[in-house]
């Protein structure tokens, strides 16, 4: 607790660059997941082809993945909100798919006989049905973005909890290395509440 009040200022600047990355990170993996999963639900072509990928994405330690976007992006923060992205994306992609493609076939038949379009029937039917699967995969995903933020700047950074915690190490500070450590897991616990409470919000709104 001690080195958090004597390293402050230098904690508090590490920690908002880290910050940065991961809501850019997140942000911008959410958005990809959603429209991804859009598109693999209007198409059945495109959902064949591209879901083996997704998953086999998954299948790649993101450890080899971060040294090939260091080399690819330098050292600058473009790679960290990749990694971001990366760990982001596949749960909000597949918990979205997942739930639209689990929309009862009862009511898809009685919107059928409707003659309501594929669009009407994303918007009133398949994407109320996924809500729920796809808030429990936001606050999964919430919670990985850190992990990737923070990989990324082990790989190859001048800046970050990530480097502040291997620099701390090289110079035998264990005191900063573990209060870099501690804002790491109070980030994400943060920020999970954070998703937490406003999808509770939206839920009860949607209700």
């Amino acid at each position: 607790m001690e080195a958090l009040w004597t390293n402050a200022p230098l904690l508090t600047s590490h920690l908002l660059v880290t910050l940065g990355e991961v809501i850019a990170g997140f942000s911008i993996g959410a958005l990809l997941g959603l429209g991804f999963a859009t598109l693999m639900m209007m198409s059945p072509l495109v959902r064949v082809n591209l879901r083996p990928l997704l998953n086999a994405s998954q299948a790649i330690p993101v450890f080899v993945l971060a040294p090939i976007l260091t080399l690819w992006f330098g050292y600058g923060t473009e790679p960290k909100v990749a990694m971001t992205i990366l760990l982001v994306f596949f749960p909000i992609a597949s918990g979205l798919l997942d739930g639209m493609l689990a929309t009862p076939e009862a009511t898809l038949d009685l919107a059928r006989i409707a003659k309501a379009s594929r669009w009407r029937e994303l918007v009133w039917l398949r994407l109320p049905q996924a809500i729920p699967q796809l808030a429990a995969s936001v606050r999964i995903a919430v919670t990985y973005a850190p992990t990737g933020a923070v990989i990324g700047e082990w790989i190859g950074a001048s800046k970050g909890l990530g480097y502040l915690m291997l620099m701390a190490n090289a110079r035998s500070r264990t005191e900063l290395m573990f209060a870099a450590l501690a804002l790491i897991v109070a980030m994400t616990l943060l920020l999970h509440k954070a998703a937490d409470l406003l999808l509770r919000r939206f839920l009860e709104k949607d209700r």
